[in-house]
Order: structure tokens, then sequence, then C-alpha cells
């Protein structure tokens, strides 16, 4: 099955046919033709399924065809980073179609807010906000939800945790009662089931669970500080053996960057990023598959669009924004049952998030001692409290890691 089979408008196919998106995941082939068909849905799944995706290409496919333009689409999501990435996600898929969309999140100063304002005065399509700030905007007047056609709860279970449910309760309460209502949670919780009995009308339900790392896949973690990171690449990587490897970072900021520094240091390479135009990108995937490129740095987009076989090592520059994404991540190598590695950067602000990554896959991942010369790092801590700086052994000067080969004639 492709994308092509679910019949999207041309413009939105267009994007994502740009963006390389192929086939769809499990859970966007559940419930796309759900959307499609204005079904309310209740979905479990988690961050990095594709469940995102899942409900926006048949909200914007609706949009696209909509007579009226008007605030359309309601998306509530427990962070100001969710919502972030999502509006994200909409910019790249709908960059076709002329649909457009404004993320609503506390946080920041009173020109943020302004800013809010006047895009919402001057019209948009398709809003995505986190709870609290979404009330301070209707207390204001300046948002009306009377057209809204579609309303979609990301990561309710999570927004409950965060004591939302009374702010989306009163939410709803702004909404048109004639909707199509979305709820998608990594877990389904009494309260979750609650929830979905009060707001949606006999929905459908989807229930993806999400897949393991293979275990083709050797995983390990230095524990180092950001002033280390370049160092600690190039020793890593500086004579190395592999013949395809890709380096993942969560910002585009960070892999212009890393882009620009990496060849400066000896390890050649080339950074892929929506910046770029279309053929540019296509130009450095198709070196990268044709082993004329030996390292590609990319944000997690890439995760999900590369499809290569033979890639030897993944390394995690920095801990992705959601666990999920970190399995994405590792999955390009090992793939087609041969063996990968896979090596994570992990500073004292991601430890939290790394212990929900060993949570997920179930397992603790191997924290390797930083090679001789680098400074001690910080003792291990996932609960995200600050310890003691703990000395760690070191190797000895000069011994490479153990899965790297020397290139013939390397020092």
């Amino acid at each position: 099955m492709t994308f092509h089979d679910f019949h999207f408008n041309q413009k939105l196919q267009d994007g994502l046919d740009a963006m390389g998106y192929e086939k769809p995941t499990p859970i966007q082939q559940e419930a796309i033709p759900q959307i499609l068909a204005k079904r309310d849905l209740v979905a479990c799944a988690q961050t990095g399924t594709g469940k995102t995706a899942a409900y926006l290409l048949p909200i914007l496919h609706n949009i696209i065809h909509s007579d009226h333009r008007h605030l359309n689409t309601l998306v509530i999501a427990p962070t100001r980073e969710l919502v972030q990435q999502i509006d994200q996600q909409v910019e790249g898929l709908a960059y076709f179609t002329g649909v457009s969309s404004i993320p609503i999140y506390g946080g920041g100063d009173g020109a943020v807010w302004d800013q809010q304002k006047k895009a919402l005065e001057a019209g948009v399509d398709l809003m995505i906000a986190t709870p609290g700030r979404l009330i301070a905007q209707l207390a204001s007047g300046v948002i009306d939800l009377k057209y809204v056609q579609h309303l979609v709860l990301d990561e309710a279970d999570r927004m409950l945790d965060m004591g939302f449910y009374d702010d989306i309760l009163r939410i709803i309460k702004y909404l048109p009662s004639t909707r199509q209502t979305l709820l998608f949670s990594a877990t389904m919780p009494p309260r979750i089931r609650a929830l979905a009995n009060k707001i949606l009308r006999d929905p459908a339900e989807i229930n993806i669970a999400i897949s393991k790392p293979a275990d083709g896949i050797v995983q390990e973690a230095y524990l180092v500080n950001d002033d280390q990171k370049e160092k600690l690449i190039t020793h890593l990587l500086k004579g190395s053996a592999f013949s395809s490897a890709l380096i993942f970072a969560s910002t585009k900021e960070k892999v212009k960057h890393l882009g620009r520094l990496l060849p400066k240091l000896g390890l050649p390479s080339k950074a892929i990023h929506s910046d770029l135009e279309q053929n540019e990108r296509e130009e450095i995937l198709r070196e990268f598959k044709n082993k004329q490129l030996n390292l590609l740095i990319g944000t997690d987009v890439l995760s999900r669009g590369i499809d290569v076989e033979g890639i030897e090592l993944v390394l995690n520059y920095d801990v992705p924004p959601d666990p999920e994404d970190y399995i994405h991540r590792i999955g390009r190598t090992a793939r087609a049952a041969s063996t990968g590695h896979a090596i994570t950067f992990v500073n004292q602000l991601d430890q939290r998030r790394f212990g929900q990554i060993e949570k997920l896959i179930g397992t603790a991942i191997s924290k390797t001692d930083l090679p001789y010369g680098f400074h001690p790092s910080f003792a291990y801590n996932p609960d995200g409290k600050m310890k003691p700086e703990k000395p760690h052994h070191h190797h000895k000067a000069g011994n490479k890691k153990r899965f790297f080969r020397k290139r013939p004639g390397s020092n």
C-alpha cells in the first residue's frame, strides 16, 4: 500500500512526494480511511508511530475541499514542544496546499502573544494549542471556534496527567456539537475511556503497539556535556572504516552546524534539511544510497523518510525529543536481518528523556566510559535530579571503539 491509494488532493500528494513519504505506517493505514469517512476515532498509539500525519493528512485533504475557509481544525496538545512539532509537520505536509496554521502556546513574552493575536485576526485554517494558552485566548475574545469541524486531542493521557481534564471540557463548550473528534493516547486508562465516552460519538477504535529495536543493533550511550560532543564525535568517527553512517540531531540548526563543522574536522559529510531545494535533497540522498557519501546528517524527519540498506552506524548527537523517535532513528541500521550499531550522546538535561527511552524498550542501554583525555562526566540519574560528578575509568589513549575497524594506513 502507498499514500497514492488514499486518493488525496494532488497538492497534498505533492507534499508527501517531496518529503519522501511513500508507504503509510500501520496507524496511518487504519486511521486515515476512518477519518476520511468522517468517523470519530479513539486511537491508542505512541508518538513516533506516525500518528501526527495519520490525522493531519485526511484533515488537510478535507480543508482543501471545504466550501468555506474559517478556522476549520483545532488540535490540542499538552506541551509547547509538541505543539511546535505538530505545527512543523503541518508546514511540511501542507507546503503546496495553501492551508495555514498557527501554534498557540505559553512561555513567551508579550510580543509572542501579540503575534498570535494578529495571526488569528487575519484568519487561519488550523490551530495547534496547549490548553492553558488557548483558554487565555478564548477569554480575550480573539478566537471564534464556532466553525470548527475537526477537534484532535493529541497525547490525551499526558494532558490528563498534567491536570487538564477540566480545561479540555471547558474548551469543548466553545465548539459546535456537530464536529469530528479524534482522540489519540499512548495508553488507555479508565479516565481516557470516560473522556472518550463524554465527547465522542460512536467512535472507531484503533490500537497500535510500537515495535522494539531490532535484536541486531548494539546500543550504547555516552554521558557527555555539550562542550565535549564535537571532540567526541571526531574521536569516534575519524579514521574509522564505516561505509555508511547517519548522524541525527533534534533541530535543523544543529544539523546545519554539524554539516559545516564535520568536513572541516576531516569527516566528509553532508547535511540534509528543509532549507535545501528538493533537487538538492534528492541528490544528497542519491549519493548516500550509492555509497558515494559515507556520512549523512539529518533530523527526525529523515529517520522516517530514508530506507537504505547497509547503514552500519546511527549516532544520536542528542537524545531525540520523544522516546519513540529513538526507535525510528536507530531502526535505520540493522535492516534486513543485518547488524548495526547505535550510539547516543546524553547530556545532563537529557537524562530523564533517555530514561524514558530505556523504559519504552524495556532494557538498560550500556553507558560507555568516555575515552582518555575527556573530562569526567556526570553520574547517570534518569529521575532528572543532578548528582555530584563521578569519575569514570578511561580507555587507554588512542583506543578506538571496538566496533570500528581502522582504515588501511590510518593513524
